[in-house]
């Protein structure tokens, strides 16, 4: 597995991340020895970054990655890095927006107890909260650096004058946002923002939420559980569209002998400015699949031809708290 060093944290991570949003319950139901069984041949493979959030489940994901990690978490702990997210609280209604100090601090002795761990490597506030200043939440953060509970401190669906906001307490390390073949709005100002900052960027989504995995047709349909069942851009003539386009980067990575999904996660790693692209999976199978796109370079003339490809496509934007 192929490491970078995350931006300014000087942490050495694999290029692929293990990603933790499916096992949290917004993607319908999965069985959890295979969960377990994906996280942990993610481990064989020498992937040392996993990402999960307190919002996946409300401690649902980051339990079921304590459990599959809880062996090399014992006895190879400076080995892994472990990062989650914070800054959403669970309503009666559904999900709140909440980086106050307060809910910030509760939460992160929450995800330490439901990881069983001493510490996180790397956590990161979930989504930017306008109800409360950054000068708070950047400040309850660094008091949680200073005592040891967190090590390096980012940000997640941050653009850049909140990043420049909220540096101005405690320095932005690392960016998570969304990018991926169908949403690329971050190249624009954010990721000429972070490489000049070194901030490291792991990005979530590559696949475009089942879209580029070749898996979807137009008669899929997904489960109540499955906040696509409830998107416009997962059905109708926006979702056939859109899949006409993935048929064609399939017959492109079939031309190269490689898979649609490879080359979407190979895609987002050709990016100078993305450290690491956070992957998840349900099954071990899906994991090899994955993992074998960090081996794999694109051209120039590669990139080119995948841009007239998706010149026909409508972006796929993803849910945000008060939509899942």
């Amino acid at each position: 597995m192929r490491t970078t060093t995350l931006g300014m944290t000087g942490l050495r991570v694999s290029r692929i991340a293990f990603g933790t949003w499916q096992l949290g319950g917004d993607w319908g139901t999965f069985d959890e020895q295979q969960a377990v069984a994906a996280i942990r041949r993610a481990r064989e493979r020498e992937v040392n970054l996993f990402d999960t959030a307190q919002a996946y489940g409300f401690g649902k994901a980051e339990r079921l990655l304590g459990q599959a990690l809880r062996e090399e978490l014992d006895r190879h702990r400076e080995a892994l890095v472990i990062a989650t997210k914070g800054g959403l609280r669970k309503t009666d209604s559904g999900v709140a927006r909440d980086a106050s100090p307060e809910w910030l601090r509760s939460g992160v002795d929450s995800s330490l107890r439901a990881l069983g761990v001493d510490y996180i490597d790397l956590y990161q506030v979930h989504w930017p909260d306008p109800k409360v200043p950054m000068a708070e939440t950047a400040g309850a953060l660094r008091e949680l650096v200073e005592a040891g509970k967190i090590r390096h401190v980012g940000v997640s669906n941050f653009d850049v004058e909140q990043m420049e906001e909220f540096s101005k307490t405690l320095p932005v390390e690392t960016l998570q946002p969304p990018y991926h073949l169908f949403r690329r709005e971050i190249e624009e100002d954010i990721l000429p923002y972070t490489r000049r900052h070194n901030i490291g960027v792991l990005v979530y989504g590559p696949l475009a939420h089942g879209l580029l995995t070749g898996a979807l047709t137009e008669d899929t349909t997904f489960p109540p559980g499955d906040w696509r069942s409830k998107s416009p851009l997962f059905r109708g003539e926006t979702f056939r569209r859109n899949l006409g386009v993935v048929r064609e980067l399939e017959e492109f990575a079939e031309g190269r002998g490689i898979t649609v999904s490879q080359l979407a996660i190979a895609w987002t790693l050709a990016n100078p400015a993305v450290h690491a692209a956070i992957v998840g999976a349900r099954q071990t199978r899906h994991v090899d699949e994955s993992l074998a796109a960090a081996d794999i370079s694109l051209s120039e003339t590669d990139l080119a031809e995948i841009d007239k490809i998706m010149a026909a496509a409508t972006p796929v934007t993803g849910p945000s708290p008060e939509t899942v």
